[in-house]
């Protein structure tokens, strides 16, 4: 009988410090969901029988050896250990490689663990106080770790996801041809359905549900940050939270007498990615990678997506969640659930980490209900990189066996998307846009990618002139599809609407 890859652990932590002595370091919520993962599995002595430990790049903290660090304090010599690239997909990506390499008999007995402590540093900040942990540059990254980002997409303030998903949005408004004012009822109700999910998810960062009313009206305490996105649809960064799990073969977890019923089977997984850099996509409304990483797990787990009864569909902004649904051909409206966690806006958004935490939660909501399947996808940098997961406590059937992600990757990397030109002169058509906000709540910069000769020809980058007024009509009136002219000024390209 073949060694299914199979979870039979998770373990989750969420701490909220109120004073400086409430903090925990990585390294401890790290040792310490790598128990709560254990005691899950209804096994004591798991830990000091691993041969892989693999850690989850940290945005929060960095040491010299983390997965070797993390192995020590659990009493284990793991034989491989890993320390992944930046990308919120690297959870279900390393434990769809940890679950090829289980079926190929290279690895018995893994866990896989994240922690991030930006809340502590946040505190600490405040304070004006020093965290005493200890601290190192990492000796290695395993795996391709390249900036999403060209110069020019930062030279013209693309480099940071509050100012990339807010042009994927615009442009999904746009394509669906919804009014500004329609298409933000759709976002605050979107979001409303996680906020309420992140109410009853006890390792939730905001346990507080929200109407779509209050998600999607700019308030003091809802500013704008880059439209059409305030505060309260934005990934919340600012988080303490861990989470682990432990993989292993269903002919290696009856060896050491794990019981069935904790078992959790991968079924299907995929990975590609999108054309790397945001000037190079096919378009902005849609992901050939997201497509291809999920079509694949569906294929390979033999079900389609309605079989699936419950996703944790990757949600650092609604743009994600959008598309990823077009991906999957489901819409907003689907009855079934879109989040086991919250989101990341609400059960928060722990670095690269975040997950981790789908899946643990996954795991147990589907201990709940046998036999039913659960999918799961994670993302990196700017829509960029794409990882997905099917999940169900029914055993697979026949052989299993991952797809070279290549594959699919070469299909991707073939699809045509418009030439791209560095310093843009003549006119020109809004392929999509957005405006940045400042914390006092004013427009301080607007973005636009857009097209050369009435639409038809190069892409490029640029910023509207600094005007206040010009940016907040922005706001108030499509601008996707506004013809002018753009030129390069000082090292910037500027549009001027005609």
């Amino acid at each position: 009988m073949p060694n299914y890859p199979v979870l039979i652990g998770a373990g989750q932590l969420t701490n909220h410090p109120k004073v400086i002595d409430e903090a925990i370091e990585p390294l401890a919520m790290m040792e310490r969901v790598a128990g709560a993962a254990e005691k899950d599995t209804r096994l004591s002595g798991l830990l000091a029988k691993l041969d892989s430990v693999q850690v989850v790049n940290m945005l929060s903290w960095s040491y010299a050896d983390a997965p070797g660090m993390l192995a020590a304090r659990v009493g284990a010599e793991p034989t491989h250990t890993v320390y992944s690239p930046i990308g919120g997909e690297t959870p279900q990506r390393l434990i769809n490689e940890t679950a090829q390499a289980i079926a190929e008999g290279r690895i018995r007995l893994a866990l896989l663990a994240g922690a991030e402590a930006m809340e502590s540093r946040r505190l600490a900040r405040k304070l004006d106080l020093k965290l005493v942990w200890e601290r190192g540059t990492p000796e290695r990254v395993d795996g391709e770790n390249r900036p999403g980002f060209t110069e020019t997409e930062a030279r013209h303030g693309a480099a940071t996801p509050t100012r990339v998903y807010p042009l994927f949005e615009n442009a999904i408004r746009a394509h669906l041809g919804r009014s500004i004012e329609e298409h933000q009822r759709q976002l605050g109700e979107l979001c409303s359905r996680f906020a309420a999910v992140a109410q009853a998810n006890p390792y939730a960062w905001f346990r507080n549900a929200r109407s779509a009313e209050e998600i999607a009206t700019v308030r003091t305490d809802n500013r704008m940050v880059g439209f059409p996105y305030p505060k309260l649809m934005n990934a919340i960064i600012e988080t303490d939270q861990a989470a682990a799990v432990i993989m292993t073969g269903s002919e290696t977890a009856r060896e050491l007498g794990i019981p069935e019923d904790r078992c959790v089977y991968l079924h299907g997984c995929g990975d590609a990615t999108d054309k790397w850099f945001v000037s190079e996509r096919v378009n902005y409304q849609s992901s050939p990678g997201i497509q291809a990483a999920t079509q694949r797990a569906l294929g390979m787990a033999g079900i389609g997506v309605d079989d699936v009864s419950m996703f944790d569909l990757y949600s650092c902004f609604p743009s994600a969640v959008q598309i990823g649904l077009d991906a999957l051909g489901m819409k907003p409206d689907d009855p079934r659930p879109l989040t086991v966690t919250g989101g990341l806006p609400y059960a928060g958004g722990p670095g690269n980490n975040y997950v981790m935490h789908s899946v643990a939660t996954m795991v147990q909501r589907l201990r709940e209900v046998p036999a039913e399947y659960g999918l799961v996808t994670g993302l990196g940098w700017f829509s960029t990189k794409h990882s997905a997961g099917i999940y169900s406590t029914r055993p697979p059937q026949g052989d299993w066996r991952r797809a070279d992600p290549a594959v699919d990757q070469r299909e991707v990397d073939a699809m045509d998307s418009p030439s791209f030109v560095g310093q843009a002169e003549g006119d020109a058509t809004v392929e999509t846009y957005t405006v940045v906000f400042n914390r006092e709540g004013e427009p301080e910069q607007g973005i636009v990618i857009g097209r050369l000769n009435g639409g038809a020809g190069s892409r490029f980058f640029a910023n509207t002139p600094a005007d206040r007024e010009l940016m907040l009509a922005m706001t108030r009136e499509e601008f996707v599809g506004r013809r002018g002219h753009v030129r390069s000024e000082d090292g910037r390209n500027v549009f001027r609407a005609a």
